[in-house]
């Protein structure tokens, strides 16, 4: 597992969705995950520290495990399955260890919250590799080996910012 840090929030200019770009912290290397308009926008008030009048989700999540006694000690996002990334959050409490299946959206969201580290399985930002599923090897479905070779070269500059 490499660590990463949020290092862009923007819109999808193609398709209008929301994307948080994660870059190793120690290189240039990204993992760009598409999300939703409510997770993107959770993410950029906590990035901008603006904080709502009556806390959002995340918020809640947060004064809960606190509130039980649990301290959110690393997320991992652990890999790729049907073109859906996964993540894991490992809470701690006394000595046990809870290891909770969740989206890499909001993960990040509560991470940023609680000044969590955010760890990415290296497979997934490496150069070149599949970052939206398994890409058919076929050389005739050229859409996927073109979208494989975006997401290769993308630079977080070609995206657009999000405004919540």
């Amino acid at each position: 597992m490499i660590r990463v840090a949020v290092a862009h929030l923007g819109v999808d200019r193609a398709s209008n969705t929301p994307v948080v770009v994660l870059r190793e912290q120690d290189g240039d290397r990204l993992l760009p995950i598409f999300i939703g308009t409510s997770e993107a926008a959770a993410i950029a008030l906590e990035l901008k520290g603006d904080k709502p009048p009556r806390p959002l989700t995340h918020d809640l999540l947060k004064a809960l495990l606190v509130g039980l006694g649990g301290e959110l000690r690393r997320v991992n996002i652990s890999g790729l399955r049907d073109n859906t990334y996964l993540a894991r959050l490992l809470v701690y409490r006394d000595d046990k260890v809870f290891e909770l299946d969740a989206r890499p959206s909001d993960s990040i969201a509560l991470a940023l919250r609680t000044q969590t580290p955010i760890f990415a399985n290296e497979e997934l930002l490496e150069p070149g590799a599949t970052l939206v599923g398994d890409v058919d090897p076929d050389p005739g479905n050229q859409q996927a080996e073109a979208l494989k070779k975006f997401l290769a070269k993308l630079d977080p500059e070609d995206l657009g910012r999000f405004q919540p």
